[in-house]
């Protein structure tokens, strides 16, 4: 019996509520789907779901389901930008979580169809997906196209930084920033809302092919009609996504993520899925992943062309393809078979001839934007673990987006305990070249964990700054974040980690390759192991923890419950 008919049984004003609501008598024993999604006037990545939860509801009704729509509208990162309404970001994502948590468990539904596009909101969903265990398919809701000139959002934090210099006029910045944005869609470049859209088919709770889907197409509507057709398949089979979200399936995701370069960001997201799971996923695994695969996709930011290219270009399949052998092809998938046999459905439909069309309309070939592994971009993927007595627990750094300059390197601290203070510090010019730019106290216990996007665009924007100086922070970056950055640095400095205790002159050693991160030195005077280890430890006896910023509402509640960022900076 389904769950929604055990329910029925038990609550006796269920029926007449529903007929209330618009339901009819003979739907009230049909299999009864929640569509989740993240719609709503707040970006362009959710406005234009309303049609996608639309195409799916009735294509449940004709495949006799009977769906319900719920909505949890997510907030844009880049709307937070530049202000404090950057701190409710990461927030947002476990508070979205709870709630489509909430409207599943108070409603009896036995499945679920879930609609988003962006940062917060696709990895929201993948934790509500996981934590219910009931049968789910995530729609991704597509890429916008990219504006004139191949212009694209990512761009404006540089074009900002060259107008505060004087380096662009006005009426130049008006423009980009007038048509950055020509369509709905997640933002078009390797940020997070695509990291995570790739992310989640690459898991396997998306069907193939259905990742940043440009707008524009018809296939995104497509996309929506076949979920409301498989998600009844799925409920037949009784496939759950503990069975599809598997330890395999998370490395099969990290293998893909190393690739395309995706943002840093999805070593929050990643984690936080996967504890819902009962999973643990180290940063190590990241690390460990990212040596043995190569990074194959020419798309900004570290790459050349948008993001919307990427789909035309043969988008996830195409990828997997060329990391065929590393991957764990057994895996089950939404499609309720495993990845190997749909990789081989997908090369017997026409897929990659009708895919080869589009991306020839644009004046280039396949290869220009997805590289074959005997040709990559580099020869391993873009993220690096790095570890050191700044940061024991751990820190984070996309090495494939900055200078070579930077790979190991010592530079001298400049500290500031907010971002503010640390870009207009870097617009004014009293950043030079040879400095590390700490901005601390900005971890999950400290305010939240925003990023720190305009201070990286400032460095890297900065032909001074960009190959001789580095950002180092508690907090984290953009998906769309190019140049020396260094994030998620654990333990935070709210809980008293190493990086609470740096002082200005205090030499910091970068070595990438060997994936160290340390302080060496103070005074700009190298010292010995030993004796940093005694300056540490007197530095920390001095330590007095700041009181909390956030005190009440959900800041107040997530910066006292929220875990170390290496693990997810999930609630705990």
């Amino acid at each position: 019996m389904l769950k929604s008919q055990e329910i029925r049984q038990k609550a006796p004003e269920l029926d007449s509520l529903r007929l209330g609501s618009g339901w009819k008598s003979e739907e009230l024993n049909k299999a009864q789907i929640i569509i989740e999604s993240s719609f709503g006037h707040s970006h362009p990545g959710s406005a234009h779901l309303d049609t996608l939860v639309d195409e799916a509801f009735k294509s449940i009704d004709d495949n006799g389901g009977r769906g319900a729509k719920y909505f949890v509208t997510d907030i844009c990162d880049g709307e937070t930008q530049g202000h404090d309404g950057m701190n409710y970001s990461l927030a947002s994502r476990d508070i979205m979580t709870n709630l489509m948590e909430i409207h599943v468990q108070a409603t009896p539904f036995d499945a679920g169809i879930f609609i988003a596009s962006c940062d917060k909101a696709v990895p929201a969903h993948l934790m509500a997906i996981a934590r219910l265990d009931m049968p789910s398919i995530l729609v991704p809701g597509g890429i916008m196209n990219a504006g004139p000139n191949m212009l694209t959002l990512e761009q404006i934090g540089t074009y900002n930084a060259q107008y505060e210099r004087g380096e662009i006029t006005k009426e130049q910045y008006e423009h980009y920033k007038q048509n950055a944005c020509p369509s709905c869609g997640a933002c078009s470049f390797m940020g997070t809302a695509s990291t995570m859209q790739v992310m989640s088919e690459a898991l396997g709770i998306a069907l193939p092919g259905t990742a940043l889907i440009p707008v524009t197409s018809k296939e995104l509507k497509l996309a929506a009609k076949n979920a409301g057709k498989q998600i009844l398949k799925l409920i037949e089979l009784n496939i759950k996504p503990s069975e599809i979200m598997t330890k395999k399936a998370f490395e099969n995701a990290i293998m893909v993520h190393a690739a395309i370069a995706g943002s840093s960001n999805c070593l929050l997201h990643i984690p936080a899925i996967a504890h819902e799971l009962g999973m643990d996923i180290e940063p190590e695994l990241f690390d460990e992943i990212h040596k043995k695969i190569p990074y194959i996709l020419n798309i900004r930011p570290s790459g050349f062309y948008p993001g919307s290219y990427f789909w035309n270009a043969g988008g996830v399949p195409a990828i997997m393809e060329e990391i065929k052998e590393f991957l764990h092809l057994d895996v089950m998938t939404v499609t309720g078979k495993t990845l190997g046999e749909n990789l081989e459905d997908l090369k017997n439909s026409g897929y990659y001839e009708e895919h080869d069309k589009l991306i020839t309309s644009l004046g280039i070939k396949k290869e220009d934007v997805i590289r074959t592994k005997e040709n990559p971009i580099q020869s391993q993927g873009a993220i690096a673990i790095l570890k050191g007595n700044l940061a024991p627990g751990g820190a984070v750094v996309k090495h494939s987006a900055i200078s070579k300059k930077l790979m190991q390197v010592v530079l001298k601290a400049r500290v500031f305990n907010c971002e503010e203070d640390a870009i207009k510090s870097v617009l004014t010019k009293n950043i030079k070249p040879g400095d590390a730019v700490f901005v601390r106290y900005e971890g999950p216990k400290g305010s939240g964990m925003p990023e720190m996007f305009y201070t990286t665009e400032a460095i890297a924007s900065d032909h001074e700054l960009v190959d001789s100086t580095a950002l180092i922070t508690d907090g984290r970056f953009s998906g769309a974040t190019r140049g020396p950055a260094i994030g998620h640095v654990s333990p935070e400095a709210s809980e008293g980690g190493p990086i609470a205790f740096v002082q200005e002159g205090d030499l910091i050693k970068i070595d990438i390759p060997a994936r160290k991160l340390d302080i060496i030195g103070t005074n700009g005077i190298e010292k010995s192991e030993k004796e940093i280890e005694n300056i540490l430890k007197e530095r920390s006896q001095n330590w007095v923890k700041p009181a909390p910023r956030y005190t009440k509402g959900i800041l107040g509640l997530y910066t006292r419950c929220a875990s170390s960022p290496m693990k997810g900076g999930y609630m705990e």
